[in-house]
């Protein structure tokens, strides 16, 4: 099953932004994938996708936390939730 993904602006202004700094490449590579399993398979091993304990969406929503790179100080993590349908 595929998912659409929806950005919010600071999201959007964030993945610019590593996708044009070329000392950001690799992360943005990171990234990308991890974007690219949340559209098409949720439950694969490496996102390690759970429920993050602290925040609601904005309408109440659960938020979900998925890595974006493991063993890496200052790891880059995607926070998504899914929507009305």
């Amino acid at each position: 099953m595929t998912r659409k993904l929806l950005f919010t602006d600071s999201a959007r202004a964030v993945l610019a932004g590593l996708q044009n700094n070329p000392a950001e490449r690799a992360r943005y590579r990171q990234v990308a994938k991890t974007l690219g399993l949340l559209e098409t398979n949720l439950r694969h091993p490496s996102l390690q996708t759970h429920k993050y304990q602290s925040r609601r969406g904005p309408n109440g929503e659960e938020i979900l936390e998925a890595y974006a790179q493991q063993h890496t100080p200052g790891a880059y993590r995607v926070f998504f939730f899914y929507g009305p349908d």
